[in-house]
């Protein structure tokens, strides 16, 4: 009789994330930490195309034990450092 959804413990939790500066309920993703390996073989790729379609985002992220999001990502900012030291 005294069950819970979850949802009244799920707002407590966003309303204590707020309180300690957190995203609004959300939790941050940890930073990646990429193995040489990984970015040796993106600056390779950047290299020879800026931009990833979504069947080569796919394959290298299965090459690299990546995420396509974690490939996307790294491609975004690795274009925003590029037009920075241009």
């Amino acid at each position: 009789a005294d069950e819970s959804s979850g949802y009244e413990s799920e707002s407590a939790e966003r309303a204590g994330a707020a309180a300690e500066g957190g995203t609004r309920g959300r939790q941050r993703r940890a930073r990646t930490a990429f193995t040489s390996e990984q970015v040796c073989r993106l600056e390779k790729t950047f290299q020879r195309q800026k931009y990833l379609g979504a069947t080569e985002r796919r394959k290298l992220a299965a090459a690299l034990q990546l995420s396509e999001i974690q490939i996307k990502t790294w491609f975004q900012n690795r274009r925003m450092k590029l037009k920075r030291q241009i």
